[in-house]
């Protein structure tokens, strides 16, 4: 078949993942598509594969191809359409196919009157370990929040998230302060271990990020994103989709707006210059947030939302382009833990010295 693949990664030779040759192979490929989409081909039509694009791959854990197909049936034009298959390594799709089938249940369909929706589930492809959706058109909220309309979409992606909250999809796993503490733990210890210059800065801000976690008041327990931020959400006009739902758990739903207003933050240290940049965009998510959820969700929403940028002081660290960025988010993050005076008073030489 003469299907165009594109590989950059040279997934094929994931010894971890032996599948994705087989995902690979253009008439492998269409053979089970067509076998194993019939919610999207319908019981008489057809599907052809046109291409295949490997567009994000962590070795030896997870990668997502695109399927470019046309879909064919009787008395109806040709339907091109994409379709994204996902293969994360020791499971075999159908529990993500599972969760994100029961949330489009939930409300969450194409044409929720709500103008919130997720990808639609279209089925599983055992042979590849992979579960498939349909690929939703629009562009990542991140850019948008930087331009006209930032707050009130802002605002709308907060609905979004409450929408969330509310759809009563039972998580399998849970996530709770101890946990996300133990992260961030880990993190910054490797950090610290890695840089001896900053390494009793990186010990006090863990302090007082575990200081800062004890007392943040918590929330009832429901299901979360729990890797809530801007790039997961897709706008599409007037319409929001929810994307990637590999970390859903149940835990506090004040985590999912602070994780997302804390990349909110880094994002406009990192592009613009100014960590307040987007002040007044935080500000929205967190009041209409608030105004859902409760007011009491405020001070939480705030916890989770430096508990974030302190992650960010370590994943500043592992890419080249946010290097620079290192030292003014381990800044920004004492000054909003209080922290910064003993930071340089302790820095500072003595008389003697």
């Amino acid at each position: 078949m003469r299907v165009p693949v594109e590989d950059p990664f040279g997934v094929a030779a994931d010894r971890a993942m032996p599948t994705l040759a087989d995902a690979l192979d253009p008439g492998e490929a269409e053979r089970q598509l067509q076998r194993r989409l019939p919610r999207l081909t319908g019981e008489v039509g057809s599907l052809r594969l046109e291409a295949i694009r490997v567009r994000r791959y962590k070795p030896a854990r997870r990668c997502m191809i695109e399927y470019e197909v046309v879909v064919d049936r009787p008395d109806a034009p040709p339907d091109p359409t994409t379709v994204i298959g996902k293969v994360r390594v020791h499971r075999f799709g159908k529990s993500g196919f599972r969760l994100l089938d029961a949330i489009w249940n939930a409300g969450f369909q194409a044409d929720s009157a709500d103008g919130i929706s997720v990808p639609e589930p279209l089925g599983t492809v055992s042979t590849f370990r992979m579960w498939i959706q349909r690929k939703v058109p629009g562009s990542a909220a991140t850019e948008r929040l930087t331009g006209d309309g930032g707050e009130r979409l802002g605002a709308r992606i907060a609905e979004a998230a409450h929408k969330l909250h509310r759809a009563g999809v039972s998580p399998e796993r849970r996530h709770t302060m101890a946990d996300e503490l133990g992260i961030l733990d880990d993190r910054l210890s490797r950090l610290a271990a890695a840089e001896p210059a900053v390494a009793a800065r990186i010990e006090r801000l863990l302090d007082a990020c575990r200081r800062l976690g004890d007392v943040a008041p918590t929330g009832a327990r429901c299901g979360i994103h729990r890797d809530f931020y801007a790039d997961q959400v897709i706008v599409e006009g007037s319409r929001l989709y929810l994307l990637d739902f590999d970390l859903y758990c149940a835990g506090d739903p004040a985590l999912d707006i602070g994780n997302f207003v804390g990349h909110v933050t880094e994002h406009s240290l990192r592009t613009l210059g100014d960590p307040a940049a987007l002040a007044t965009v935080e500000a929205g998510i967190e009041e209409r947030f608030a105004e859902l959820s409760g007011a009491d969700t405020r001070s939480a929403v705030r916890a989770y939302a430096t508990l974030t940028l302190a992650r960010h002081v370590h994943l500043s660290t592992l890419y080249a382009d946010r290097r620079p960025y290192t030292s003014a988010l381990l800044d920004l993050c004492e000054e909003r833990l209080g922290i910064t005076g003993r930071a340089r008073a302790r820095a500072a030489p003595t008389e003697s010295g």
